[in-house]
């Protein structure tokens, strides 16, 4: 029997792998990598090579510390693979934030399926992984014919491990614009660009791909026979163990570089593309009504990267002066794309506790909205870093009127850990934190959302 999952987890900012005990579904190890981009040439892409590095030494640590018996890998979503004849990459991974796919956005708007196929939203750079690859091969003349595989990022890594090339609708079905959830299957677009016969053979996020490489094996000291699952886009890796010990309805909150809101037996509502609203589908291929932000990557531009803490003094003096953050603090994505930031009172008072607690209200403000336009119903489960911030988690129960959770630890690793038991119904979010609704909180909610409906009205 299986006790020790170790998970790849690759964010957007940040890569880690984490060790996780089976049995109480529990982070036993941790290893944490910062995720560089290499500026080039021949465009800005992801350092696969030192993550590389950083996952064989990192399970060889935890083959030798603690012992290894499954292998599970998650990832950020908007990123694709290219692997040429001999299985190595046909041009490097495109990070989605570059915006040279942008060159080509008429002709490609021309070709792109409808919202009412995809449920992927029009978004700019690389973020639609249909947008990257039409105009990688463009871009690249011979970059077609090198390609024989194209894969998704989570199944990159389960490649490396097996040999095995796959792909995943969890990874497929995040804005990409190459997935149709309503039939499981690939998107016009796949087809009509002539990618389907390159596209890898799509395997269930809960599949055995095969075990480790003898090479992988040696060099780890992990046993050959340890098994390596096909693996799942990050934030349905979150919403993994709610699926499996919750019932509808209820909500999940992804915290990290994205704060992705995933809506499970909501309220039926008609999404709005233009607002980075879209169709996530679950590790058990069921639609899932999704809005989503750049809140980690806000909070950075903000309050930086060191955590920060904001005291109860703090809190109330903002309330009390009712400063507030209008969006979009980055206004490439979310519910307000295109929107001024600005201020709303006298912001150059704040100390750095008064500014962590008022940015920690605008982010839950944001969170707010984007539950709002997915419908969401029963209590909110907040997970990832966001879940530390107690400001945050008042002001988002205030906002919705609703209970919040805040989960500790890292739901996506444990959810990842647990496609290798599904079957297993374990306990999770045992220890949360709960927050409920506070008068003096919802007044300050209320007017922040009357300020941002108003400036939104009126064209930002």
């Amino acid at each position: 029997m299986r006790r020790n999952t170790a998970v790849i987890d690759i964010g957007k900012t940040n890569a880690k792998l984490v060790l996780v005990d089976d049995s109480r579904w529990r982070e036993t190890a941790i290893a944490d990598h910062a995720n560089s981009v290499v500026a080039g040439p021949p465009y800005p892409h992801y350092d696969t090579e030192t993550l590389w590095c950083f996952i064989v030494d990192g399970l060889t640590r935890f083959e030798q510390s603690h012992g290894v018996d499954a292998i599970v890998a998650t990832t950020h979503g908007a990123s694709i693979v290219l692997l040429d004849a001999n299985g190595q990459l046909a041009a490097p991974v495109l990070d989605y934030e570059y915006d040279g796919p942008d060159t080509l956005c008429a002709d490609y708007d021309a070709v792109r399926p409808q919202f009412a196929e995809t449920g992927s939203s029009r978004l700019p750079g690389g973020l639609n992984v249909g947008a990257q690859l039409y105009w990688q091969f463009r871009a690249d003349a011979g970059l077609a014919g090198r390609t024989k595989t194209i894969l998704t990022y989570p199944q990159y890594w389960a490649f490396r491990l097996t040999g095995v090339a796959a792909n995943e609708p969890t990874s497929l079905g995040c804005h990409t614009d190459l997935w149709c959830p309503a039939k499981a299957d690939y998107s016009s677009l796949v087809k009509e660009q002539g990618w389907l016969p390159k596209m890898a053979p799509i395997r269930s996020a809960t599949d055995i791909l095969g075990a480790i490489t003898p090479d992988f094996a040696k060099v780890t000291g992990i046993s050959d026979n340890v098994p390596v699952f096909c693996g799942i886009h990050d934030s349905n890796a979150s919403l993994v163990p709610y699926l499996l010990t919750r019932k509808a309805p209820f909500c999940v909150v992804s915290t990290g570089t994205w704060v992705i809101a995933l809506s499970v037996g909501g309220q039926q509502t008609e999404l709005d593309p233009a607002r980075d609203t879209l169709i996530n589908v679950n590790a058990f291929g069921d639609p899932v009504p999704s809005a989503r932000f750049m809140g980690g990557r806000e909070y950075e531009m903000l309050i930086g990267r060191q955590t920060r803490q904001c005291g109860d003094d703090d809190i109330q003096s903002v309330l009390d002066a009712g400063i507030l953050l209008m969006p979009a603090v980055e206004k490439r994505s979310g519910p307000f794309q295109g929107m001024v930031s600005r201020w709303l009172g006298d912001a150059h008072s704040l100390s750095d506790g008064r500014l962590v607690a008022a940015v920690s209200f605008y982010l839950a403000g944001m969170t707010a909205q984007c539950l709002r336009m997915v419908g969401a119903r029963g209590e909110t489960v907040v997970e990832g870093p966001f879940a530390k911030n107690a400001a945050y988690c008042d002001m988002l129960a205030a906002a919705t009127g609703r209970t919040v959770l805040a989960v500790q630890g890292t739901g996506t690793s444990i959810g990842a850990a647990m496609l290798t038991e599904t079957s297993t119904g374990p306990s999770f979010g045992a220890g949360a934190t709960t927050h409920i609704p506070q008068a003096h909180f919802k007044t300050y909610a209320d007017r922040w959302r009357h300020e941002v409906s108003t400036l939104w009205a009126a064209g930002r």
